[in-house]
């Protein structure tokens, strides 16, 4: 029996907006965007010009994690933070 395909929708956290965000740059499906790292992702957002705020990736992050975005914010901040300005990517 297939598995029915999932769109980024029906994860934790995501929803239409983010949905339509994500197919910009070809995530389609929740797997797709299971198998893609949540940094790459928002990378990838801002360089199409597409505003990800920090709660954006908390959602990304909490989404592949099964866990709610705030969570995320309250417990991971400063990993999440250290994790962007490694990257180049820290918020100004």
């Amino acid at each position: 029996m297939p598995v029915p395909v999932m769109n980024p929708s029906q994860l934790p956290n995501l929803g239409p907006k983010t949905e339509a965000m994500l197919a910009q740059i070809g995530i389609h499906t929740a797997a797709e965007f299971m198998a893609r790292d949540p940094y790459v992702v928002y990378a990838e957002l801002m360089q199409a010009g597409t505003p990800v705020g920090l709660n954006g990736l908390y959602a990304f992050l909490g989404a592949q994690q099964g866990i709610d975005w705030l969570t995320v914010a309250q417990t991971q901040k400063e990993t999440v933070l250290m994790r962007l300005d490694d990257l180049g990517l820290a918020p100004k």
